[in-house]
């Protein structure tokens, strides 16, 4: 077995593990502190709109050999100034983009781009994007967004309970707001692909989250009947327990997603794959963050204000206080016993020194050597 699969199965079995619950004040400082950023870089820079919901015109040219620099410059003198997004296709032409642009402005710039590429102007296929088709478009996405929202928080209460709804909620909110704020930041163009990229991660983050819930409701399962640990004892060993598997599922996803964002939108330079992947890459990376450090400590903090887990908190800590005492009560050693205790005390950690035995008042006797005949 491997060594991943080794401490997997520790981790599983309660032989190890790290105290995620019990720390989670400060994972909550974290997330706050990168939401807030995602926030602040959302407010000051905003989002670069692609042309599908800011309107404008895009231009498509045949084979060129033209520069980039001089037909963004070309673009830039015909349409007055307007923002020009040029972006090199496989094929050897080029894709222009020219947000708020009207129809009347985009027959100068398809002649002026016709006459330094030395092309016909029908050559130059142009295509115009009106302002309400992209605010349909960003509608129906905030419609399927809060319709995806509501269903969600419906289906974890039915199978779960309405804490952990709440908590994968707050946890999806939580990974949207910083996709969007690393959007910002960066200023990748939003564009449909986008919100794909972002509906897509919603399911990633929202698999890894239920993975854990599942887990944790099987643990807890007649938690009331055993005083041994808390609620949020075993929602830490829950989550350690599908740690190895949270990690798998995650590097997993993330190495294709991670080859379309650098090679094949950094190499290739492919528009298409830049929005979708970042989304996604960012995405998966806060679903599996959040679904560790946010969503199961938000259910342990939720659950442990129930009476019967803080009635089950004070029994445990109730039995813990008198196996402590009883524990001391027993530790004094006898004088016969003392140089075994200082024999283990001196051993190294993890090994018990050989125990000593008291010496029986009879044997040797008549034996000046003490030894046998």
């Amino acid at each position: 077995m491997s060594r991943l699969g080794t401490l997997g199965a520790r981790l599983y079995r309660g032989e190890v593990g790290y105290d995620f619950v019990g720390k989670r004040k400060l994972w909550y400082g974290i997330s706050i502190l990168i939401t807030i950023t995602a926030i602040v870089g959302l407010a000051v820079r905003g989002l670069n709109m692609g042309i599908e919901f800011s309107g404008g015109a895009v231009f498509t040219t045949p084979n060129t050999k033209v520069s980039s620099t001089d037909v963004r410059q070309a673009a830039e003198d015909a349409s007055g100034g307007h923002t020009v997004v040029v972006q090199e296709l496989g094929r050897g032409g080029m894709r222009i983009q020219i947000s708020e642009l009207g129809t009347k402005e985009a027959l100068p710039v398809q002649e002026e781009l016709a006459k330094e590429l030395g092309v016909k102007t029908s050559k130059i296929d142009t295509q115009l994007v009106g302002p309400s088709w992209g605010e349909q478009i960003a509608s129906k996405a905030w419609q399927g967004l809060a319709i995806f929202m509501v269903l969600v928080v419906i289906y974890l209460a039915i199978a779960f309970e309405w804490r952990m709804a709440l908590a994968a909620l707050i946890a999806l909110v939580h990974d949207l707001t910083i996709t969007v704020g690393v959007y910002a930041l960066v200023g990748f163009e939003v564009t449909p692909g986008t919100v794909i990229g972002l509906l897509t991660i919603l399911g990633y983050s929202l698999y890894d989250t239920v993975v854990v819930f599942d887990g944790l409701k099987e643990a807890s399962k007649d938690i009331t009947k055993q005083t041994r640990f808390t609620y949020s004892e075993i929602a830490n060993r829950s989550l350690n327990s599908t740690l190895v598997r949270s990690i798998n599922t995650t590097v997993v996803a993330l190495l294709p997603v991670g080859a379309l964002l650098f090679i094949g939108g950094g190499l290739l330079g492919a528009g298409m794959l830049n929005d979708i992947s970042l989304a996604l890459f960012v995405g998966l990376a806060a679903g599996a963050y959040s679904s560790i450090f946010i969503a199961t400590p938000l259910v342990a903090d939720l659950k442990e204000r129930d009476p019967r887990m803080k009635s089950l908190a004070k029994r445990v800590k109730a039995k813990r206080a008198a196996a402590a005492k009883a524990e001391t009560a027993d530790s004094p050693a006898e004088e016969d016993d003392a140089p075994a205790l200082e024999d283990a005390a001196a051993a190294p950690a993890g090994v018990v020194g050989q125990r000593r035995q008291p010496a029986s008042r009879n044997r040797g006797r008549g034996r000046p050597s003490g030894k046998r005949r």
